[in-house]
């Protein structure tokens, strides 16, 4: 079984559109939607669509180890709320689980919901840091055993990077794949505070992290 875990906060508004995705995997799914502290009702949009809802710390690494923990399946697949799992993810999700016995941890390729210019800026930057640095987006999702996700003591419970700080992990126990189709995240934020300005935002906070800056000066300095 794959245990799906979701973490919200104030997601009303995108978290039906992944359930419904998730309806249609054509597999056992444990969804798990990991809370916040919503105001929006979004943990009453989880129940409506029949998966469970948990009140955890707010923090996305403490939500999505929460979810983790009371999730059902040897497989945890992390999902952000604002995502999309279209046909074709689905159906390599299947395969990943079903066809490879070797897999160990996977992330879909990444693909943004942007106007066409914007969009290919935004992939192509990706490719290029997911080839040269190893890093994928949490955007495109994490797939991954659990007893190797507890065997690394799952994410790092930090105010960003999360995903970075548990990918550098796992990379130092196995390959991480990257599965023949994409999850498709909102470009949302870019449409709200610019593409350029995120995207330039974005890449410094890497660029700092990899040299050494810690992610809660980081965070300090993002929210300033």
């Amino acid at each position: 079984m794959i245990a799906a875990v979701i973490p919200t906060l104030n997601e009303v508004q995108t978290l039906p559109g992944l359930l419904a995705d998730l309806r249609r995997v054509p597999a056992p799914l444990d969804v798990v939607v990991a809370d916040g502290g919503s105001t929006d009702g979004t943990l009453a949009a989880a129940a409506a669509a029949g998966v469970r809802g948990i009140a955890a710390g707010r923090g996305r690494a403490a939500q999505m180890n929460a979810g983790a923990r009371v999730a059902r399946g040897e497989w945890l697949l992390f999902l952000h709320a604002d995502c999309r799992l279209p046909l074709p993810a689905r159906r390599v999700l299947l395969a990943a689980v079903v066809d490879a016995p070797e897999l160990e941890a996977a992330v879909f390729r990444f693909a943004i919901d942007l106007p066409p210019r914007w969009k290919r800026f935004i992939e192509l930057g990706q490719t290029l840091r997911q080839a040269l640095y190893g890093l994928p987006y949490g955007d495109q999702g994490l797939l991954v055993r659990r007893s190797l996700f507890e065997g690394v003591g799952g994410f790092p419970e930090l105010p960003l990077l999360e995903d970075v700080a548990l990918l550098r992990a796992l990379r130092r126990r196995t390959r991480v794949r990257t599965l023949p189709a994409a999850l498709v995240t909102s470009g949302r934020r870019y449409r709200r505070d610019g593409v350029v300005r995120t995207w330039l935002k974005h890449t410094g906070i890497i660029f700092l992290y990899l040299a050494g800056v810690s992610p809660r000066r980081l965070a300090r300095w993002r929210d300033a």
